[in-house]
């Protein structure tokens, strides 16, 4: 008698093992190892307390500034205000830049117009056209606001044009066959084909306008990260600065996260084939 195999229970599927995320290990042991150093060249006094005062010196100024303020705000209140000073720039510049963007892409006319204006911007310095905006603009908030938008308005256009740019010929040929109009071409195929390389225009203007705000925050400024800096910066009060820079650099780090974070919930397929 021949006897019959029997079929295998069907196994069930072992989790994949969960992977180190190797980057973000080796990224906070390079921060370990430089706090260390920070504090190793404090110790050994290798540079005057007033030049670089110790960690612990700066975290102590950074709680001081958090409970008791600082040039006549606290902490949290010059992080309100520069928060949403980048985030208004940040909201008109996309309001401008991504219809300014597709206009270049689309447009002979448009690219004729539009281009020359964004290359001509695009390299100048904050500081260059910070006093044309006081002359013209005053020096209340939307100068403020317009400085960290000018700063950030040529990587979100050239982005949204060179995203558009990127739509395949086989996806404009298959809405044509299905008689898409100019209007559908636009919203319904090349804004979504441009949407990685805008959301990569958005994380570089970003850190431009991080990079302006202590700029736009220079004149007749009451509140502000850079606002404070500066202000410890008259005094000298070096411990004090470095807690803004830090509060500052944290701040964009967060701003960076969450665009990536955005980019692999709503993005998926950026950087696959």
């Amino acid at each position: 008698m021949t006897d019959i195999p029997l079929e295998r229970e069907p196994q069930a599927e072992r989790p994949a093992p969960r992977r180190l995320h190797w980057g973000a290990l080796i990224g906070t042991a390079t921060i370990a190892v430089l706090v260390a150093l920070w504090a190793l060249a404090s110790a050994l006094g290798w540079a005057s307390p007033v030049f670089l005062p110790s960690p612990a010196r700066v975290w102590a100024a950074m709680t001081r500034a958090a409970t008791d303020g600082y040039a006549n705000a606290t902490l949290w209140t010059h992080m309100g205000a520069s928060l949403w000073r980048v985030a208004a720039a940040l909201f008109f510049t996309m309001l401008i830049g991504v219809p300014t963007g597709l206009l270049i892409a689309t447009s002979r006319i448009g690219r004729g117009v539009l281009d020359p204006l964004v290359e001509f911007i695009r390299p100048l310095p904050p500081l260059a056209y910070l006093p044309l905006i006081i002359i013209w603009f005053g020096i209340g908030e939307p100068s403020k606001v317009l400085v960290i938008g000018i700063a950030m308005l040529a990587p979100i256009v050239i982005s949204t044009a060179s995203g558009v740019r990127a739509a395949s010929e086989s996806q404009i040929r298959a809405a044509r066959a299905f008689g898409a109009t100019r209007g559908q071409m636009i919203t319904e195929v090349m804004l979504p084909a441009a949407l990685p390389s805008i959301l990569t225009g958005i994380r570089i203007a970003l850190g431009a306008g991080w990079t302006t705000l202590v700029a736009a925050e220079l004149v007749a400024a009451t509140r502000g990260l850079g606002y404070m800096i500066q202000s410890a910066a008259q005094f000298l009060v070096t411990d004090m600065v470095i807690a803004g820079i830090l509060v500052i650099s944290a701040l964009a780090t967060i701003s960076e996260l969450a665009l990536r974070f955005v980019e692999r919930r709503f993005l998926p397929w950026i950087g696959r084939s």
